[in-house]
């Protein structure tokens, strides 16, 4: 009997169908050791060694694969083609040894995809455990365990309200805070651009100023009301003849197949998925056997699945949309490996498969890889200028013209920052033409800042820079999140307040080791171990040579010390300059104490020096609320809407208000900017005390206040719309506790459909959070997901890993927390 271990037992149960008799699949449920999180687990003083530990949640299966291997007469190691499935097998294989239950003859066979195919001509092709893989994976989880464990007690110790640090993580929550102090000191200038709207032989184009007066007109020339509207009198005035016409043909080359990066990059863009989602969902379309291993930075694909793209294409498609020859690909990112194929469709014949957001994922790794392999687009760029009689304006018009689609008739890389590539239809003219003017405009707008990361714009990044692996990001960006060192508005990264913290203090005490270099440079080195160039100890040895000495310094300075710095570190952030151009740093309560940063049990804020005869504090933080992210717009009568740190808001001199997040930006105008910056709004005298009833909008929404006392309101409408009767039954119903909730409520959030058991999967709210069941198996769903987003299939994977791992253990939760203390 030959016993094949694999990760999952989806993909078990798939493989021994296609290995039949004499083989016994068995699924280690990823990796079924590691090192546990204690001070000693990596001893530095004796060449690093490790003490692994079995993990609790898979001794079930370790046991399982024991008691089959001691039966067995080969193990066959079939875990995933990368560094972790090479990882995997070396730790299964070293439990069995310690357990005496390894057979005699042991097998590492690798294979790209789960089909019949694959698997059966990678079981021909056996080989021993690759142990420089094993070593790079080794001085990874050692590297990540020494900086972990090494600065994570320092930040709490030191720096209050902090919760960990992370080799790739604290550098990408650096460069997540960083783009936001661009965007903090960026300073919007105004600038006009005048255009004109012409007609010809039916069809209409626009063109914009380009020269006025014999000076060119560059995109700030124009940084004002006044010379707009002169600019603008003088397109008007002119009679505008066609000057020249160019016309310039290019091609538009197919992106490569996806690698693991750019398909969470474009998954994040297309269909919204977050890294960590993209993955599990192609998780399971690689063990369903309908795409290549998902972890790769590869581009190119087998020769084989090139014939079978490049019939699919003929058969779809006219012969002019397959390239005379096949196309080949080269990554040009930092540190690329390479080692597998890019992510592909193992059947070019099947377009379509799986449901829900397997399906669109597939459709999405289908339509690349084909495109991939389909021919160039062509197309043409045209230019028009327009000259005045007078001489005095030079206008130019763009567009460009699709001459034949190729590839893009399928398929078209989305952008982070989308912009009309193809620009506008042009109609045909010649030199002399005298199209009709139909329109003059001048517009104003304001630079812009760069943009927050995205979940594709930070991955891109990341790895441009070299830093991490492909497979690591989905982990490494959720995190963040779950540490709160950021969240998330509109599908971009904001760095919370103790991102901000973490990230001065390690640029401030361990800036190399938080630097984008280094830290790409530590990557090179990790892969030069996995190339046989490199002894992994002595990798370790270097870094901790230079690492644990500085450790030792920032541990022996006082907490007090380290805020001081922290404070001179982070002062143009926390004491902005001030419009009236006096001090910052002067407290505004007492007037002659000075601000300064401190450390509390709950974190650090900001407070004066005065204390206690002055008891002024702000959080920390707040002094930057006024940082600008997107130019402003002038709503009329003296009020802007401006966009901060915390959100859109107007402002009219000294006053600003919040615009509620029930309220659209497009709906803010004067008048309703006037509104919210009246607020409070008195209601009138209560009828039983005189005294006076209020309606304002406060951090945790709408609601009404009297005589200390607070209720609720619905909506930023009922602000301005609660009469008195309506405002003292509200406060009478808040004060008896009427309609507040008496537990968690039974109803489902949502039936999805049902299980393959036939039962009926539900989404419902329980006492610790959100989870998923089919009446027998609960669920909790991952922290952050949106229990009205989940969809059938990811509902069925989580209920079905859940009674893969047997009964949860009695306690619960509540249980494991006492536990814990």
């Amino acid at each position: 009997m030959k016993l094949v271990v694999v990760e999952s037992p989806a993909k078990a149960k798939t493989i021994e169908k296609y290995l039949g008799s004499g083989h016994r699949v068995l699924a280690s449920f990823g990796h079924v050791r590691d090192l546990p999180p204690k001070d000693g687990s990596v001893d530095p003083d004796h060449e690093f060694t490790m003490q692994w530990q079995v993990s609790p949640d898979r001794a079930r299966q370790l046991k399982a694969i024991t008691d089959e291997a001691k039966n067995a007469d080969t193990l066959i190691l079939a875990t995933d083609p990368d560094r972790e499935g090479e990882a995997i097998s070396w730790h299964v294989q070293e439990v069995l040894r310690q357990k005496k239950a390894l057979p005699a003859n042991v097998q590492r066979v690798t294979f790209n995809a789960i089909t019949n195919s694959a698997v059966t001509e990678a079981m021909k092709h056996p080989r021993g455990l690759d142990e420089d893989l094993i070593d790079a994976y080794r001085a990874r989880r050692a590297l990540d365990y020494l900086v972990g464990f090494t600065l994570s007690p320092i930040l709490w110790r030191k720096l209050p309200g902090a919760k960990s640090a992370g080799r790739v993580q604290s550098v990408a929550l650096r460069l997540i805070v960083d783009r936001e102090r661009e965007i903090e000191i960026f300073k919007p200038q105004e600038y006009w651009q005048v255009s004109a709207t012409f007609e010809t032989d039916g069809q209409s184009f626009t063109a914009r100023l380009v020269q006025l007066d014999g000076n060119k007109i560059e995109r700030l020339t124009i940084g004002n009301r006044g010379d707009a509207d002169a600019a603008k009198a003088v397109v008007e005035a002119g009679r505008f003849t066609v000057a020249s016409v160019e016309t310039k043909p290019f091609s538009k080359n197919p992106p490569p197949p996806f690698t693991t990066s750019t398909l969470q990059q474009e998954a994040a863009r297309k269909l919204g998925f977050s890294a960590s989602h993209t993955m599990r969902v192609a998780q399971g379309l690689y063990e369903d056997g309908l795409i290549t291993y998902m972890r790769t930075d590869g581009v190119d694909m087998a020769p084989e699945a090139i014939s079978a793209a490049r019939r699919a294409i003929a058969s779809r498609y006219d012969a002019g949309f397959v390239p005379d020859r096949p196309r080949q690909y080269q990554s040009k990112i930092k540190n690329a490996q390479e080692a597998h194929e890019a992510i592909r469709p193992t059947d070019f014949d099947r377009p379509r498969a799986a449901s829900g957001d397997h399906a669109r994922l597939y459709e999405l790794v289908y339509n690349r890889a084909l495109a991939s392999q389909m021919a160039s687009g062509r197309l043409e760029r045209t230019t028009v200028e327009l000259t005045d009689g007078a001489g005095r304006a030079v206008l130019r018009a763009t567009g460009q013209v699709v001459l034949f689609p190729g590839f893009m008739v399928l398929y078209d890389e989305g952008r982070d920052d989308p912009q009309d590539e193809e620009g506008a239809r042009m109609p045909a003219m010649r030199q002399g033409d005298a199209p009709l003017k139909t329109g003059v405009d001048a517009t104003q707008s304001f630079t812009q800042p760069p943009p927050r990361y995205s979940e594709a714009s930070l991955v891109k990044r990341l790895e441009e820079l070299g830093i991490g692996r492909p497979s690591t990001y989905a982990a490494t960006l959720q995190t963040l999140k779950d540490r709160e060192y950021v969240r998330v508005d509109k599908s971009r990264f904001v760095p919370e307040e103790s991102g901000r913290l973490v990230t001065a203090f390690l640029e401030r005490f361990f800036e190399k080791y938080v630097s984008y270099d280094y830290t790409a440079e530590l990557e090179e080195e990790l892969d030069d171990v996995s190339g046989g160039r490199l002894q992994w100890q002595k990798l370790l040895d270097d870094f901790w040579r230079d690492f644990k000495p500085k450790a030792g310094e920032v541990m022996d300075q006082k907490p007090s010390e380290i805020t001081q710095a922290l404070d001179e570190f982070l002062a143009p952030w926390l004491y902005p300059p001030r419009a009236d151009g006096g001090d910052p740093r002067v407290c505004p309560q007492c007037g002659n104490g000075r601000l300064n940063l401190r450390g509390g049990k709950f974190g650090a804020f900001v407070a004066c020096s005065n204390y206690p005869d002055c008891k002024y504090t702000q959080k920390f933080g707040q002094g930057g609320d006024q940082a600008q992210t997107d130019g402003p717009t002038d709503l009329g009568e003296g009020i802007l809407l401006k966009s901060g740190r915390f959100g859109p808001y107007v402002e009219r001199g000294d006053k600003r208000s919040s615009v509620p997040k029930d309220v659209p930006l497009e709906d803010v105008n004067a008048e309703v900017a006037e509104r919210l910056l009246s607020l409070p709004r008195e209601i009138g005298p209560h009828p039983e005390t005189g005294k006076p009833i209020t309606a304002s909008i406060g951090r945790y929404g709408s609601y009404l206040a009297h005589d200390g006392k607070y209720a609720k309101l619905g909506s930023t409408a009922e602000v301005f719309e609660t009469g008195m009767n309506a405002a003292v039954a509200k406060l009478a119903d808040a004060a008896s506790g009427a309609g507040r909730k008496g537990g968690s409520s039974r109803e489902p959030i949502a039936v999805l459909g049902k299980h393959p058991n036939g039962k009926d999967v539900k989404v419902m709210e329980g006492k610790y959070g959100p989870y998923v069941s089919d009446g027998t198996t609960h669920a909790t769903l991952p922290k952050g997901a949106d229990p009205k987003a989940v969809t059938l299939d990811e509902a069925i994977r989580l209920i079905d890993e859940r009674a893969a791992k047997g009964p949860a253990k009695k306690g619960g939760r509540r249980g494991a927390r006492k536990k814990a203390k």
